[in-house]
């Protein structure tokens, strides 16, 4: 059975996930309480389902306790689940809630909160999640329109749960650091092809910007000290059992050198593991 746990902040994006999923033919269940996950596994089981999507969230904030027990009681079922966390800043997710007038579903009250209420709120929901958010893949949806989650999700589903798969993003530090970044690498001080008129329209995608990177002494550098590191250390987060482990590359308009360097790791590491491919700001466009 192929089970993915959707969980995360309220406004955070978990609806377009799940419809994501229902897309590519999971049986989506929203809201599911913590002490129903194993007795709702089994039925399913009996009833030949092999995909689930499953949302446990806040809104069973008294019985989220239970789900370290549960999920250990799956593993123990032979079951490997793949949990996503989808998150966003506080004050993303304070000007959804402004712009759509929702309230909180920790608000207790038929009305919206106050804006120092709904921060106080949601900080309290960050602490009732750490747990869940711990071991899950996190992503940020901060910057993300609902077509580009919805492709990041769908682009875990050739992820093999029990096998580490390693993501790579680039982004631009102008538009702030994601926060699902598990390592963050900065190449601002590389040359910048955007100071090139012939280059400057182009992506680090394209061949004249690869050719022009490529024959930087600092860039090829960079990459190999960066490889370096992630040679040493991705085994030991392995051998710590972990699922995804995301690598972020920035600079500054997240066009051009992170970009390139995203494609060049992606290469180098897709020979011994999985690995996933993001442009925040290109797939933006």
């Amino acid at each position: 059975m192929d089970i993915f746990l959707i969980t995360g902040m309220s406004g955070s994006g978990k609806s377009v996930a799940l419809r994501a999923l229902e897309d590519a033919g999971y049986y989506c269940v929203d809201n599911l309480p913590p002490e129903l996950l194993i007795s709702f596994v089994k039925l399913e089981e009996q009833q030949k389902e092999e995909r689930l999507a499953i949302a446990i969230d806040v809104r069973n904030a008294n019985s989220l306790h239970l789900m370290p027990e549960q999920m250990g009681l799956l593993r123990g079922m032979g079951i490997t689940v793949k949990s996503v966390f989808l998150d966003a800043s506080s004050e993303t997710l304070q000007r959804r809630y402004s712009e759509t007038r929702r309230k909180h579903p920790l608000s207790g009250g038929s009305k919206p909160l106050s804006d120092k209420a709904l921060t106080e709120t949601i900080a309290l929901e960050r602490e009732l999640l750490s747990d869940l958010r711990e071991g899950s893949l996190v992503i940020d949806t901060s910057l993300l329109r609902s077509a580009q989650l919805q492709t990041y999700i769908k682009g875990l589903l050739t992820a093999p749960a029990a096998q580490l798969t390693l993501v790579f993003e680039s982004f631009a530090f102008k538009r702030g650091i994601p926060t699902d970044a598990d390592y963050v690498f900065d190449v601002r001080m590389l040359p910048n092809p955007h100071y090139e008129a012939a280059l400057k329209p182009l992506t680090g995608r394209d061949e004249p910007v690869q050719a022009y990177l490529r024959q930087s002494e600092e860039f090829v550098l960079m990459q190999q000290h960066i490889e370096g590191f992630l040679n040493h250390w991705i085994p030991a987060i392995e051998r710590d059992h972990r699922s995804y482990a995301t690598v972020a590359i920035g600079c500054t308009g997240g066009q051009h050198r992170s970009v390139f360097m995203v494609e060049q790791l992606a290469r180098h590491f897709g020979d011994r593991w999985l690995t996933l491919k993001r442009h925040r700001e290109l797939d933006a466009a």
